[in-house]
């Protein structure tokens, strides 16, 4: 059901907060793979983290799940949480990082209007990374809608990809 007026367009997603089992584990990955900076820390059960010293992109907690299990397979909840990347040769960073680490990806796609690694954390929580094409070179319908794709990324050439 359309909403009587649309949200704003500058609206963003601001940041998440994720239910980790091991907290250290989880820094290890988000800033010691991904790189993001730690921002702060509570005590042994939270963190925040982010890119370029934003107060947090993802927070990081362990205050009902120190120790758990993810949900099993069939249940609700998060499907992964997207990363954007400010260009194409910072994505191919982002896949020479997680190659160096050998985090595994469960798949890479060319949506047409991004382009995408899609992996999960330690915690199996999903995770998208991507860059965003220009909008002027988005597939379109003959309407003018977008036509998004999903096709298979060529890993060799994104990771020769220069800054």
């Amino acid at each position: 059901m359309p909403a009587e007026s649309p949200i704003p367009a500058g609206t963003r997603i601001g940041h998440v907060h994720l239910k980790v089992a091991d907290l250290q584990r989880s820094l290890d990955f988000y800033c010691g793979v991904l790189g993001f900076e730690l921002q702060q820390l509570f005590g042994r059960q939270a963190a925040f983290v982010s890119a370029g010293g934003y107060h947090h992109h993802i927070g990081l907690n362990t205050w009902e799940s120190e120790g758990g299990s993810p949900p099993p397979p069939g249940t609700t909840g998060l499907f992964h949480l997207a990363i954007l990347y400010p260009a194409r040769a910072d994505l191919a960073d982002a896949l020479r990082r997680l190659a160096a680490h050998n985090v595994p990806l469960d798949g890479a796609s060319d949506h047409g209007v991004s382009e995408a690694l899609y992996l999960h954390d330690p915690d199996h929580n999903g995770i998208e990374l991507y860059w965003d094409k220009p909008e002027s070179q988005w597939p379109r319908m003959p309407d003018g809608s977008l036509a998004m794709v999903t096709h298979r990324l060529d890993l060799q050439d994104l990771i020769n990809t220069e800054h």
